[in-house]
């Protein structure tokens, strides 16, 4: 039987400091997560729209509320940085940027970017 090695256990969550690729890559996953359950959401939108002209006219109020526009905009938000973390992890599978301070580089870039793309999507929404 193996012996167990003591080593230090750090349970306390708010003393752990992730790096930014972890982050990055964590991010990367549930907005993955929300994509995909936004699918749901986007196509019972869509089939009510194009039942009928009321049904369209119920799509338009249901997307005029404050709340569904909130919504709408984090949904974009999450598409956005999910395409932008998707493209960083391509370029990464080409062997670009696979070092720790290229990778955390280009961690902030794509940060950078998601955030512009989702001001971009609030003018959308809004």
């Amino acid at each position: 039987m193996k012996e167990r090695k003591s080593r230090p256990v750090n349970l306390d969550l708010k003393t752990i400091r992730f790096p930014i690729t972890a982050i990055a890559s964590i991010l990367h996953r549930i907005s993955g997560v929300i994509t995909f359950v936004s699918i749901a959401i986007l196509l019972w939108l869509l089939s009510l729209s194009l039942s009928s002209p009321d049904g369209f006219q119920s799509a338009a109020a249901i997307l005029d509320t404050f709340f569904v526009k909130l919504v709408l905009w984090g949904i974009l938000t999450a598409l956005a940085y999910h395409i932008v973390g998707g493209i960083r992890h391509l370029i990464q599978d080409l062997g670009y940027f696979e070092e720790l301070e290229s990778g955390a580089k280009s961690a902030q870039v794509s940060f950078v970017i998601a955030g512009v793309l989702a001001v971009l999507a609030g003018v959308l929404v809004w």
